[in-house]
């Protein structure tokens, strides 16, 4: 008999992009703006707003510095800003100046008769002195150096980058701010905000979710490409002795790809359950969210949570994808517009006439859940993952061009999809979540793939849609963009347009394909389809089911007097939740953050017969195990 397996249902999501704040869909809210009704633009313009610092609320209004504004007041005076500090635009100071980067240029000083001379703190001194070097006190703390050799020095040399865009948290928002963040790199500083929101806004508290499962059915899986490459991260680490400085006892450690899952168990969720990290380039945050479905489906976790984190805005990140070709520099972008100036708010064009793709930091976290618990607890259903698809490209000649693994994944992602829901929910009620990176290559091959399985499925015309427009390009957790942006358009049905665009580049297969640089008004949609493409060949492509779709699934699994009961729950966990989005809207995020607390120790383990407790935990996790294997025990003795 075949196993039944698990539905898993997105019971939260929360992070931070260049649109702003991912719960409550505040930051797909910001890529549709313009289509909104007034009191929903205003409450967006007003979070953003806040997020930001432009504004703060005192308890009982809005304030603009000292001034009390009402709320119509504030989104009108703070509207411009909140427009120019968010999505694409031209990197920001707080990271680095684009037209003075620091760098370093070699010069070979060549005595012309006379030695070269120079005076030197006698702390600054190598050791051990270079080649050449003749050195003479002048004072306790000073000394003259000889050269009558050509020696070779690195001064400093600030250069302009060719690329100047990049997709940004909203300016003014620092999330190392929001807790005690000393010596966290950007990106896990990120990590600590996003995976909080993707907790709270749940609206169920986290004591309750882990009182009501073992402990090892809880697991988190998270990660990066990049690893963390600021000074706290790797990038300290491998530059130190290079800059005349030292390694800190951090930097390595911190460093890790695998870091934005231990900081999630070690200081959100104090969590003892499953953990891990997958990487696949820019998949990166579907290859997790596979393993988050896979593990819910066979039964083995009950709750995990699933996302990525990347903070590439580096400028040798930026260099090292634009030596590859990869990026929109300035000089093509005004090539493409025949301008002088880049239109750095454009940059990204996924579909159109394009030249590169355009770096951005995100951090994503979805909550995961089993069908039976999310009934059981009450929990919102904001959709399901019945399945992701991931494929390799086969032999390459190239490690960044594409292959047939796409097709594969995206195939078996419709045909899914179309066995749960029917063939008319597919072919009129779904849409495409594009990587839509911007580059021209992506624009053919991945079109191309979209029109190939319209055309087999007997889709007439499939929505696009493409929110690396918006955000940039993210990396590790692109697709948790794509995500957050599908379950906005399936909560107030407008599919964001490709609005960086003026035309579909005429190389783009548009046959079957639905390609729109306006917010599209969708009917109904049932399911999305996320589809990511990195290099090396790592594809990866989702299935996400609506929450109407979800409910009418699972109806034919559950009860009536299940769903009642689990109808007379649901009310309390949307309040919780909505408290929460008023609370963040108004800037308090509550970070959460346990440093040093809660911490277990040796005794807070206890052996019973076939169990083991943990202290904190209300249930003990079963060391009767076996994983399947029940057919290759041994035979019981016989009797004497």
């Amino acid at each position: 008999m075949t196993q039944v397996s698990r539905l898993p249902v997105i019971v939260g999501f929360g992070g931070y992009n260049s649109a702003g704040r991912s719960s409550g869909h505040q930051a797909y809210r910001r890529m549709v703006l313009e289509s909104l009704d007034e009191a929903t633009q205003e409450r967006t313009i007003l979070g953003l707003a806040a997020l930001m610092n432009l504004i703060r609320w005192d308890g009982a209004t809005w304030r603009r510095g000292d001034e009390a504004l009402s709320p119509s007041a504030c989104a009108a005076t703070c509207r411009e800003a909140v427009l120019n500090g968010t999505l694409v635009r031209r990197i920001e100071s707080r990271f680095f100046d684009p037209d003075a980067v620091p760098a370093g240029k070699s010069v070979n000083l060549q005595p012309l008769g006379e030695p070269i001379r120079f005076s030197c703190l006698n702390r600054e001194l190598p050791d051990p002195l270079p080649p050449g070097w003749q050195v003479e006190p002048l004072t306790d703390k000073e000394s003259r150096v000889t050269l009558s050799e050509t020696q070779s020095v690195l001064v400093a040399a600030p250069s302009r980058l060719a690329v100047q865009s990049a997709g940004q948290l909203p300016s003014g928002f620092e999330p190392g701010d929001h807790y005690r963040s000393l010596h966290h790199p950007r990106g896990l500083q990120m990590t600590i905000l996003a995976a909080s929101d993707a907790v709270h806004s749940i609206g169920i508290p986290w004591q309750t979710l882990i009182d009501a499962v073992k402990p090892n059915e809880i697991a988190v899986y998270s990660s990066s490409v990049m690893s963390q490459l600021d000074a706290t991260g790797f990038g300290g680490l491998l530059q130190a002795r290079l800059q005349g400085g030292r390694a800190t006892s951090k930097q390595l450690a911190l460093g890790l790809n695998t870091m934005p899952a231990d900081f999630v168990n070690a200081y959100v969720l104090g969590s003892v359950g499953a953990t891990g990290g997958v990487s696949g380039a820019c998949a990166t945050f579907l290859y997790n969210l596979r393993l988050g479905v896979d593990e819910i489906k066979s039964g083995r976790r009950r709750i995990v949570l699933v996302g990525s984190a990347e903070a590439p805005i580096i400028p040798e990140v930026i260099e090292g994808y634009s030596a590859m070709g990869a990026l929109g520099t300035d000089a093509n972008l005004c090539k493409l517009d025949g301008t002088e100036t880049a239109d750095h708010r454009r940059a990204s064009r996924p579909f159109g006439d394009n030249c590169g793709f355009t770096l951005a930091e995100s951090s994503q976290y979805a909550v995961l859940m089993d069908d039976a618990l999310a009934l059981e607890l009450g929990a919102n259903m904001l959709g399901a993952v019945p399945a992701v698809y991931v494929h390799a490209d086969g032999f390459k000649k190239s490690i960044s061009a594409p292959g047939p693994g796409n097709y594969i994944t995206l195939a078996k992602a419709v045909a899914l999809a179309q066995n749960l829901l029917g063939e008319q929910a597919v072919r009129e009620q779904s849409f495409v979540q594009a990587h839509g990176s911007s580059t021209p290559q992506n624009r053919v091959t991945e079109s191309r793939i979209f029109h190939k399985v319209a055309e087999h499925f007997g889709i007439e015309h499939w929505p696009v849609a493409a929110v690396k427009a918006y955000v940039g390009h993210s990396l590790g957790p692109a697709s948790g963009d794509q995500l957050g942006a599908s379950l906005g358009v399936f909560a107030h049905g407008l599919l964001p347009g490709i609005k960086t665009i003026t035309q579909v580049a005429e190389d783009v297969a548009q046959g079957r394909l639905g390609f729109s640089t306006r917010d599209q008004l969708l009917t109904d949609p049932q399911v999305a389809f996320l589809n990511s493409k990195g290099f090396g060949g790592n594809n990866a492509s989702a299935v996400v089911l609506a929450p109407n779709a979800t409910r009418r699934l699972l109806a034919k699994r559950f009860s009536a007097a299940q769903w009642q009961a689990y109808e007379a729950r649901l009310p309390a966990t949307l309040a919780a939740a909505e408290a929460y989005f008023e609370a963040a809207d108004r800037g308090d995020l509550q970070a959460i953050y346990h440093f040093g607390e809660q911490l277990l120790h040796d005794e807070d383990v206890e052996f019973a017969a076939g169990q083991l407790n943990i202290a904190g935990y209300a249930r003990p996790i079963s060391l009767d195990v076996d994983e399947g294997f029940e057919d290759l025990r041994p035979c019981p003795s016989p009797a004497p």
